[in-house]
């Protein structure tokens, strides 16, 4: 039997010979308890120098109950708790991380351009909302033709539901949806099914109830830089860049998940000679099997692109490209509000410009953003660089009724996405039932208390004001209140749609385009680079063409209008994939048609 374990410089280590090792850094404290299984009496804890604090002792076991208490008598749990007996505030649970017994240790993931991600929200897949209603659903998903499952954010936070980004315990999957035991299964039947898994972090930001690092290491966070969610944290501090890279670790290690996808890491503000992100991305590669396949991928609204360089060492395979989806958006919806702006002067070419170079904006100034410069030059990178999407959490999550793109558009824009963003060489993201049109909203919720919970409300209704359809007051108190179960039950999937006729002829299209990019994409996408793609709007039809490997040239064309255009006059190769097959290649084009074209080697062009 081989077994993977994560050997952690922070919180509760099981020793060999039995006992267990605790340890904390609390460097704004002189004395430090540990108080196990809660009614027996505290333990004091040795100084170790520079903050630690640290025993190890007999008195606990696997299962044990564990709290850490503090100078004014104050009980709190492990910082880098594996597993929470209770509430995020309640006692840590001492793990043995050897106790899962792996089925499929030899498992050693698949390569980058083979990914096309299916992100989904444990709480809201499936009725029973945890890992074992994932676990049931990994044929089904495997058989759409996905090959990697991204979950939301799993480190636990406070209340029973709630997106994953406001998690406090970074190192302990949220109780409401399992155990880590469970956790593993649901990863190990995955790779049985040669399913990659990925998980969301957070690092720019802890969530606002729940967390006491602050009572007891206040060096944790900075005043010098602020964010949206607080206080910054401080990655000046080597004891703070070793806690999130120890993190990033455990998970790929001790738990075996394929990739993480980085949250936000515009808000990681680090003024250290090395970044963060460079020192994580370097220790992950450097500790890695050289023959597991494990993937980096960034959320970053800089849009900088020397963290994907792949020279002279990779750092990151990807990032999320929130120029594709806006650009997509604004073509399918003509939405104008707030980061759309950025997209309307020319949506059609902003789009052809993410197709073919990822970024819209490589330096350019953003009208959204006060006209400050944002991004960098892509033509150094491949195309597998940028994840593309129509929809994510937050795209649908973030709008003020969690409304999805099948309740904006008709179906027949739908169906024209759906083959662009599928087939193009970037690596496409499907967000949980967008596969089938889902009509349920996928909206904004969590689970805080008092004054807490009412300041979410307000807040987020807040957040609409600026938008002229939210003017009147009367409108914004409509937006869903997050601390309500009813809007967490509302975003949960109905798997029932899937058998209803519209729904499965959209399963069934999706299906057909995720089996057309793995016999004609995949294969040749290794070698894809920005510098041989070209686009080209001149006469209103969208013209996009990439050199892929062995010289073959995929194209796309596509009609993103109502009204009929003008036919091709050349031949562009063999057709792919079209949303209207029986449009002749010599035929004017109906609105909102797509085809896809193939030369090999010295075909037509």
């Amino acid at each position: 039997m081989t077994s993977f374990v994560h050997d952690m410089r922070f919180g509760a280590n099981l020793l060999p010979d039995g006992t267990v090792r605790f340890r904390l850094w609390a460097p704004g404290l002189d004395r430090v308890s540990l108080v196990i299984d809660q009614d027996q009496a505290a333990m004091a804890m040795e100084p170790h120098g520079d903050g630690w604090f640290e025993v190890t002792t007999d008195a606990a076991r696997a299962g044990s109950l564990y709290a850490f208490q503090l100078s004014d008598g104050l009980r709190i749990p492990d910082p880098a708790s594996r597993q929470q007996a209770e509430d995020v505030h309640g006692p840590s649970v001492v793990v043995d991380p050897l106790s899962y017994p792996w089925r499929y240790p030899d498992w050693r993931g698949r390569p980058w351009h083979e990914v096309v991600l299916y992100e989904l929200h444990t709480g809201t897949f499936t009725d029973s909302g945890d890992f074992e209603g994932i676990q049931h659903k990994l044929d089904w998903l495997a058989d759409l033709g996905v090959t990697a499952i991204e979950l939301m954010p799993l480190a636990d936070f406070s209340g029973r539901r709630n997106w994953g980004y406001d998690g406090v315990l970074p190192f302990a999957p949220a109780r409401s949806y399992g155990t880590p035991d469970q956790l593993k299964a649901l990863i190990d039947a995955a790779h049985e099914r040669g399913l990659m898994m990925f998980l969301d972090v957070v690092y720019n930001h802890f969530g606002p109830d729940g967390n006491y690092l602050g009572r007891y290491a206040p060096q944790f966070f900075t005043d010098r830089h602020h964010t949206p969610w607080g206080a910054a944290i401080d990655f000046a501090q080597p004891v703070v860049r070793e806690f999130f890279i120890q993190n990033a670790l455990y998970w790929l290690n001790e738990f075996r998940f394929d990739g993480l996808r980085l949250d936000a890491v515009h808000a990681i503000l680090d003024d250290s000679p090395t970044h963060i992100l460079t020192e994580l991305a370097n220790r992950v590669r450097e500790t890695s099997d050289p023959d597991r396949h494990v993937h980096l991928v960034l959320e970053n609204d800089a849009n900088q692109s020397h963290f994907l360089q792949q020279s002279p060492k990779l750092q990151y395979n990807a990032q999320w490209n929130d120029d594709f989806h806006h650009a997509s958006h604004v073509v399918l919806t003509r939405e104008s509000e707030g980061y759309y702006a950025d997209y309307q002067r020319d949506p059609l070419a902003a789009l052809g410009l993410a197709l073919a170079q990822g970024f819209v904006y490589q330096g350019e100034s953003s009208i959204h953003r006060d006209n400050a410069p944002r991004g960098e030059p892509t033509l150094d990178l491949p195309l597998s660089a940028f994840v593309a999407f129509l929809q994510n959490h937050d795209q649908v999550g973030n709008r003020a009724f969690g409304e999805r793109l099948a309740q904006l558009v008709r179906p027949e824009l739908l169906r024209a996405a759906a083959s662009i963003l599928i087939l193009s060489p970037q690596i496409p993201l499907l967000f949980m039932g967008e596969e089938w049109a889902s009509a349920r909203p996928f909206q904004f919720f969590c689970d805080f208390r008092g004054e807490l919970a009412q300041a979410v409300r307000d807040g987020r209704r807040r957040e609409f004001m600026k938008f002229p359809a939210f003017a009147e007051p009367a409108v914004r108190d409509r937006i869903p209140d997050p601390n309500d179960i009813a809007t967490f039950r509302r975003s949960k999937l109905d798997w029932s749609e899937v058998d209803r006729n519209a729904h499965t002829e959209h399963l069934q299209y999706c299906r057909e385009l995720l089996a057309v990019r793995r016999a004609a994409i995949i294969p040749r996408l290794a070698q894809a680079e920005v510098r041989d793609a070209t686009y080209d709007t001149s006469d209103g039809l969208l013209r996009v063409s990439w050199l892929l490997a062995d010289n073959a040239r995929l194209t796309l064309i596509a009609n993103l209008h109502a009204d009929t255009s003008n036919p091709m006059p050349a031949p562009l190769g063999r057709m792919l994939h079209s949303t209207h097959p029986h449009v002749a290649d010599s035929a004017a084009k109906p609105g909102w048609f797509v085809a896809w074209y193939l030369a090999d080697r010295g075909a037509a062009t």
